[in-house]
């Protein structure tokens, strides 16, 4: 799988994922090959490339669930945008409550895990990525932490105005619901904090705050940018981990929790630089899974520190697009 810029785009060329427009209908599935009139038609959407497979390369597999993830996406950025453009222009919101909605109903009350996979992120878009993909993990990490409903309300709304509206247009527009400030404060208390490696002060933190300085850490760290490499998930989950004073590990859990990190299939490095396949997670450490040893075809139950010691992941092996491809039929059979 390589990413082309849109003016690399040939005919012929098969599509890595599929294009949806902003009102959510396919129009080029995944796996189809691309002519001289889908490419002129794709270079008008505003994307800036496409991720292509090689000529020999099977499609990734995506579950019903990935492939909705991907047109949700699609959709609520081109929402959001236009929403933050009429809220910064008329200092008024009118359809932000309903996006909100439907980011809670849609992942505020998921029971099991979600595959989070990104999306390539132009200079244009990355703030409105960002926001929603704050907001969506925030609705999961909410549902995780027994939210009250109406504080989950508040606390995405929060998620998707934070980096776009300043705090000061925020607080007189959402005057009614003053927590919506106090969680996009709180949360950059958290994040400065962090660079220290500890919190100052005696500040009570609310649980949104908690939650926006997390799920916002870990999307800035994975997120895919034209100008850097992304982080692993495992790295940011890492990161927050090692840093207890500022990032509270049962906000980090919840995040860990609701979202598929070192699940059966995927393919991960050692911390003695061997190649493994992870098997089966491990809910009480996520680094120690039961996983096969590439070298020694050998199964080693990583949580087991009497046989492996100090033997833990120390990172996923990706593909260009930030994400495992394994084909589970395969581990399964």
């Amino acid at each position: 799988m390589q990413f082309k810029k849109i003016d690399e785009l040939r005919p012929g060329m098969r599509l890595a994922k599929p294009i949806y427009n902003k009102n959510g209908v396919l129009l080029f599935e995944r796996d189809s090959k691309i002519n001289q009139q889908g490419i002129d038609n794709i270079s008008n959407f505003g994307l800036i490339g496409l991720f292509i497979l090689e000529p020999a390369e099977p499609c990734p597999p995506m579950s019903p669930e990935d492939i909705e993830f991907e047109r949700f996406q699609t959709v609520n950025v081109f929402s959001i945008m236009d929403e933050m453009g009429k809220i910064m222009s008329q200092g008024k919101t009118a359809k932000l409550p309903q996006i909100v909605a439907n980011i809670v109903k849609n992942y505020g009350h998921q029971e099991n895990k979600i595959n989070f996979n990104q999306n390539l992120r132009s200079e244009e878009d990355a703030k409105y990525k960002h926001a929603l993909n704050v907001a969506i993990l925030a609705a999961l990490m909410c549902n995780k932490l027994n939210v009250k409903v109406d504080e989950r309300l508040d606390i995405v709304t929060a998620a998707l105005l934070k980096g776009i509206v300043p705090v000061n247009m925020v607080e007189n527009i959402f005057s009614s619901s003053p927590n919506i400030k106090r969680y996009i404060t709180q949360a950059g208390t958290i994040l400065d904090a962090a660079e220290a490696g500890y919190m100052t002060g005696e500040v009570k933190l609310m649980t949104g705050g908690k939650i926006l300085a997390v799920a916002s850490l870990f999307d800035d760290k994975t997120a895919m940018k034209i100008e850097e490499t992304p982080e692993s998930e495992v790295s940011a989950m890492r990161y927050l981990l090692d840093k207890p004073a500022v990032f509270e590990k049962n906000v980090v859990m919840a995040l860990a929790n609701s979202i598929n990190i070192l699940t059966a299939g995927v393919c991960v490095e050692l911390n003695t630089g061997k190649k493994a396949l992870v098997i089966s997670e491990n809910s009480s450490d996520m680094f120690r899974p039961m996983v096969l040893s590439f070298e020694r075809n050998e199964m080693m139950d990583l949580s087991n520190r009497n046989l492996y010691g100090d033997i833990e992941i120390k990172d996923i092996m990706k593909t260009m697009d930030n994400r495992h491809v394994v084909d589970m039929s395969l581990l399964n059979s």
